[in-house]
């Protein structure tokens, strides 16, 4: 553990500013949408219009730090559900997981912190508390297993895409779109996580941390289980943990990248990777 902390030290604070930033943009664009104070809320009443806008601007937050240079660094996670998947498929050393977890929730939780510094009480206001993720009216009954649904979706989506040598560089494009499309659509049944280090950061400040169980269970079992299948397939390799696999951008995982698409990657291992690289998963 000491020797992932002297080595990928960088990335864990990557992936903690990471989260941190997403959360202070998910933050920023509920007041502007949903306190009862803004002039954008009161231009637009249908919640299904401010939903659309709320995708496009989360979507494009994903993105944007998925393609960001500190996201191609630590491989834009970001999500402790996204890291236990690779750490099951034998691409994140146990060490490196748990410090991105760890990192994540820390991130997270700055994050809405910096975000309640900056909006003042219209970020508490019970329109917008913290932008926590709650159950629709139908509860948890149909919460917890909307959660699985769109966790196993988007990694299912992942694996594919990051590990087919013509789609690989899009991944965080793709995953921006589900983003946004999951915002539009699925938010009014669960509130729409994806994230237990999301929903744990805006629960710790707004107090609704009785619904938390759902978003701190449903995403890992989604992505765990999107894996479990992909592994299954015929011909199915996993090459690395990356969201973005960057040319020239030094790797902290378990990666095969380079050896697979050489010409393609120009991909530097890390200088700290003491242990050899798994064989891709198949």
């Amino acid at each position: 553990m000491n020797g992932a902390l002297r080595a990928h030290w960088p990335e864990y604070l990557m992936e903690a500013a990471g989260l941190g930033l997403f959360m202070i943009s998910a933050c920023a664009f509920v007041v502007l949408l949903e306190w009862p104070g803004s002039p954008v809320h009161r231009a637009l009443p249908e919640p299904f219009l401010r939903r659309i806008l709320m995708g496009l601007a989360m979507g494009g937050t994903a993105i944007a730090l998925i393609y960001s240079p500190w996201g191609r660094r630590s491989g834009a996670h970001y999500n402790p559900a996204t890291t236990l998947t690779f750490l099951r498929l034998g691409k994140v050393r146990p060490a490196d997981a748990g410090a991105y977890v760890l990192a994540q929730c820390a991130g997270g939780a700055a994050g809405v912190g910096v975000a309640a510094l900056l909006l003042g009480p219209r970020v508490s206001d019970p329109a917008v508390r913290y932008a926590a993720t709650l159950p629709g009216p139908a509860g948890a009954v149909a919460a917890w297993p909307a959660e699985v649904v769109i966790a196993f979706v988007m990694m299912t989506m992942v694996l594919h895409v990051s590990n087919h040598p013509r789609w690989m560089r899009r991944t965080g494009l793709y995953a921006g779109a589900l983003v946004a499309l999951y915002i539009t659509f699925e938010a009014p049944i669960s509130g729409m996580s994806l994230n237990p280090a999301r929903s744990l950061a805006s629960a710790l400040y707004a107090g609704t941390l009785t619904p938390l169980w759902i978003y701190l269970t449903a995403p890992p079992l989604g992505m765990l289980m999107a894996a479990e299948l992909y592994r299954r397939g015929p011909g199915r390799r996993v090459y690395c943990a990356k969201l973005d696999h960057a040319p020239g951008v030094a790797c902290p995982f378990n990666c095969s990248m380079g050896d697979a698409f050489p010409a393609r990657s120009g991909i530097q291992p890390a200088a700290s990777s003491h242990t050899p690289p798994l064989a891709a998963i198949r």
